[in-house]
């Protein structure tokens, strides 16, 4: 239930996916820093920018209640044409969002791959990103009648033109950290 989500630890985030308590740490900085560049490469020319092709908004990591489902994707968008505005005084949304976007972790990538996709599917997502950024990969899913249909797949540093935002090219090396830094990222604290 709801309850069980307020009850977890300050600094953790909660999920009920099909009747079962998903709870996980905050994310690290890697992990956020992928998806805050994310936002702002897609925020600028599809938002905030006149002139852009625009048409969208975005958010990041919201609460999402679809159905008996809570879910906190690390980015989500809503086409202006279906939802012109975000509501400004709820502390979720109940309006399944046009595209979602999951930055992956060793911790969260199968609730996130089989768990959370099949949910974002069923409440009519059109468009579904999973990032690995140990990978250095970006997958794309758009929505099909019997499921999610795999589409493009890309990796490195290659700038690429990526469903559903199309009309823009986007360099995929400005979303990963400098090899150094990533390894020296997925040490843990007790291998320093």
């Amino acid at each position: 239930t709801y309850e069980d989500i307020e009850a977890l630890p300050v600094g953790w985030v909660g999920e009920i996916v099909e009747d079962l308590l998903y709870a996980s740490p905050r994310p690290v900085p890697r992990h956020l820093r992928v998806a805050s560049r994310l936002g702002a490469l897609l925020a600028m020319p599809f938002e905030l920018v006149p002139g852009g092709p625009g048409g969208w908004w975005f958010l990041d990591g919201p609460e999402l209640h679809l159905g008996r489902d809570v879910l906190v994707p690390d980015l989500a968008g809503w086409r202006r044409e279906r939802v012109p505005e975000p509501p400004h005084d709820v502390p979720w949304l109940t309006q399944a969002p046009d595209w979602v976007c999951e930055v992956l972790s060793p911790s969260t990538e199968k609730a996130d791959r089989f768990r959370k996709l099949p949910v974002y599917h069923r409440a009519g997502v059109r468009h579904a990103w999973l990032i690995d950024p140990a990978r250095r990969s970006l997958e794309v899913f758009h929505h099909g009648a019997g499921g999610w249909a795999p589409g493009a797949r890309h990796e490195g540093d290659v700038i690429a033109r990526v469903e559903p935002f199309e009309a823009v090219t986007l360099a995929l090396d400005l979303l990963w950290l400098p090899r150094r830094e990533a390894e020296r990222g997925e040490r843990t604290p007790s291998t320093r």
